[in-house]
């Protein structure tokens, strides 16, 4: 049987245990929300690559942490490809003074939040999901 929710690109630092306890995260904030996760694919790339899919595809000039694409056209489906920059990630994790992993778990957590509906471009909205993040990252230390 294959997974409904891949790692590709550099996502060699996750071993078979972490992507499976992502997973079962995942795939339980998206029933919590009567979604379902039909394919969802993680792609892991260097900031140089997410700065040129952001500069090509959305027309912004800046480093991100995370690109994501909504492939579904059904109402309560997750289809979708999100890309991450390990640089940032690195980065944003001593910037943060969290563990690699946290600042990982958030920000995978973040891509699918997205598709599940939730947004960051105000205040208030931003800290909706921020909350959100909080408890994937806390489920996921809950399953160690």
């Amino acid at each position: 049987m294959s997974e409904s929710i891949l790692f590709v690109g550099k996502s060699r630092f996750l071993n078979k245990a972490e992507r499976k306890k992502i997973r079962s995260i995942l795939n339980q904030k998206a029933s919590e929300l009567d979604f379902t996760i039909l394919w969802l694919q993680y792609v892991f790339v260097s900031d140089n690559v997410l700065l040129e899919m952001n500069q090509s595809i959305l027309n912004h000039d800046r480093y991100t942490d995370i690109i994501t694409f909504d492939l579904s056209d059904q109402e309560g489906i997750i289809e979708g490809e999100i890309y991450i920059s390990i640089d940032r990630v690195q980065e944003n994790s001593e910037k943060y003074n969290v563990s690699f992993q946290e600042e990982c778990i958030r920000v995978v957590g973040h891509g699918l939040l997205h598709l599940l509906g939730f947004k960051d471009k105000n205040t208030k909205d931003s800290e909706r999901m921020r909350l959100q993040e909080e408890e994937l990252i806390y489920l996921y230390k809950l399953l160690k």
